[in-house]
């Protein structure tokens, strides 16, 4: 049976786990097998995250808009339940915008949901 070597292979494998560590701290991002373990983390926490990320914004906005329907005189759930019976199609990544960037216009939303 013939020899098989595994030259190109093996390299190329390394190389590419390799150029994904690099930036890692110390041997992290020099040493192959410690920088394989580290890659492979680094992946599963973004992938992760990516997913936490969304959660987390919505987190966000539902403070933001929280802290803004306290500020006109409504509790959040009170203010989004208003905005389901007006039949106001404002997602919450807006509202929180809007919270932040122009009160006023919030105000006349709390306004017409307070009516």
């Amino acid at each position: 049976m013939a020899r098989v070597k595994r030259g190109n292979v093996a390299r190329k494998r390394r190389n590419k786990i390799l150029r994904l560590a690099r930036g890692f701290r110390g041997g992290n991002g020099t040493l192959f097998r410690t920088a394989n373990q580290r890659v492979m983390k680094a992946l599963c926490n973004a992938y992760r995250d990516r997913r936490r990320r969304k959660r987390d914004f919505r987190r966000l906005w539902i403070a933001r808009i929280n802290a803004a329907a306290r500020l006109n005189g409504l509790s959040y759930s009170k203010f989004i339940g208003g905005l389901k019976k007006e039949d106001v199609r404002i997602n919450r990544k807006m509202l929180a915008q809007l919270a932040v960037i122009d009160p006023k216009s919030f105000t006349n939303i709390a306004d017409e949901v307070k009516s």
